[in-house]
């Protein structure tokens, strides 16, 4: 029996990392090649990782909840020995009686796993050797920071622990003093004010791990009730070897709770920012009477020819969208930074806004422009509970053009949205409520409802936001728009 390693895949994209958030298997579980093991997510969208070869899964390496580097094994499988020899991992750690065995030739390249939906990285990525493994390195022996999950003979039935190579001093620094740390955890350092050289390394060959500057950052919130983890010997995988993430209960007199962004949040707040500093944006509001489109929703409902679909308020101020993108064509248009220009679109991929617990995405309807009532009713029903099921997919969230918020669900009345990255306009709807207003002369009650659009102002000027505007509230003050403007 041999065991083989699966590592978190190269995602592409310039995504470097992902999120364990639940394992469909456990160690003792069969599991064959193309099995989905794990569900991650990426800064882009939830996915499904499926194991590229059978066996028994030998140990889990990371629990659910915790962010993993690419390029780290997740999960390791007992095989049988003739199926290793397809495609044979690199022995990162071996025992010491094979150190001094020749070098193998490695096997031809096969199968690599990719994230579902991403393609391979054909760059070939080389860790750089750490100054500690000097010595190994003058011996003629390659000195390589152990994996959790190390190779085991095949004449051993029971897994063997890995040999620790020894750390460069007692904290886990380099020659020069310096703290063992990859980049992201160092990062997460800073943001969270830890100096590096004051935190204990439980990591393979003296590295600081994510975990380990949580850790020191919960003892500074809390001393009394954390303590300091002691310098750990890296032993043999058991069936959750990865570390418990540390949480400090929260005292009577703690004032503040420090939570890390990561995933969908992160790359969210790294796009308004860029966003809201990088395209002037321009807010115009307006409130009118959307009683005759309320009615006309409750007409929809009543109507066989619909029956199975969902008819909404959305639906409508959608169709609305599109039928005043068709009379103001130019608002559906992007920047090219790089060479100055103003690229028109002649598609409307238009986004709809999801709150989902893992934060605000923004798929969108790809050629909704070309879609009747029926088939818009479908893709946004589609839309939404894919949204909502945390399944969306990267390429559901790219090459949008327009963009709906719909804040009136909240019982807001509107808002300033800040655009999506790379569109042109945003439209936020606020809530339709029943309110005293002139009708006929007469004041009556009717249902209203405030629109705001923010727009790019080197995109779209104030005459043409302003006529975009005004076209969505009339067709829906006047829904009979919908097919006389068509």
């Amino acid at each position: 029996m041999t065991i083989r390693e699966f590592k978190m895949p190269d995602v592409g994209e310039g995504l470097t990392e992902a999120e364990i958030l639940k394992w469909y298997v456990q160690p003792g579980d069969t599991v064959t090649d193309g099995q989905v093991v794990c569900e991650v997510e990426t800064a882009k969208a939830a996915v499904e990782l499926p194991i590229p070869f059978d066996g028994v899964v030998h140990a889990l390496l990371f629990e659910e909840g915790t962010t993993v580097d690419v390029g780290q094994v997740i999960i390791s499988v007992q095989t049988e020995a003739g199926a290793a020899a397809e495609q044979a991992p690199v022995q990162e750690a071996a025992p010491a009686a094979a150190a001094a065995a020749p070098a193998q030739e490695p096997a031809a390249a096969a199968r690599q796993p990719v994230l579902v939906g991403y393609g391979v990285s054909t760059a070939s990525t080389k860790r750089r050797p750490r100054k500690a493994a000097g010595t190994a390195a003058q011996n003629g022996t390659a000195a390589v920071a152990a994996p959790v999950a190390p190779a085991v003979p095949a004449a051993q039935a029971v897994p063997a622990a890995p040999v620790v190579p020894a750390q460069p001093n007692g904290n886990g620094q380099s020659a020069e003093g310096r703290p063992l740390a990859k980049p992201p955890v160092r990062k997460l350092a800073k943001d969270l004010g830890i100096d590096l050289a004051s935190v204990v390394a439980t990591g393979d060959g003296g590295v600081v791990t994510r975990e380990d500057v949580h850790a020191a950052a919960a003892a500074a919130l809390a001393p009394q009730t954390v303590a300091a983890p002691a310098a750990v010997t890296v032993a043999a995988p058991v069936a959750a070897s990865a570390p418990e993430p540390v949480q400090a209960p929260v005292a009577a007199a703690e004032r503040e709770t420090r939570v890390p962004v990561k995933g969908v949040r992160k790359v969210t707040a790294q796009a308004m920012v860029g966003s809201a500093f990088t395209a002037p944006h321009v807010t115009e509001f307006i409130t009118f009477d959307v009683t005759r489109t309320m009615k006309l929703v409750q007409e929809l409902k009543a109507d066989p020819d619909l029956a199975g679909l969902r008819i909404n308020p959305l639906l409508l101020i959608a169709k609305a969208v599109l039928v005043a993108i068709r009379r103001n064509p130019d608002v559906n248009a992007s920047w090219d930074e790089a060479a100055q220009e103003i690229v028109l679109k002649h598609y409307v991929n238009l986004g709809i806004a999801a709150a989902t617990p893992r934060g605000l995405i923004v798929p969108n309807i790809k050629d909704a422009h070309a879609k009747t009532l029926p088939e818009l009713s479908e893709a946004l029903s589609s839309l939404v509970s894919t949204a909502r099921d945390g399944k969306t997919s990267p390429a559901d969230m790219q090459n949008g053009t327009i963009t709906i918020t719909n804040v009136g669900v909240f019982g807001v009345d509107t808002g300033t949205p800040i655009l999506n990255p790379g569109e042109s306009a945003i439209l936020a709807v606020g809530a339709i409520k029943l309110q005293p207003w002139v009708h006929k002369g007469k004041v009556k009650p009717r249902q209203v409802t405030t629109l705001a659009l923010s727009f790019d102002h080197r995109l779209i000027d104030g005459e043409l936001g302003s006529r975009f505007l005004a076209d969505i509230a009339a067709v829906l003050e006047h829904p009979r728009r919908l097919i006389t403007w068509s």
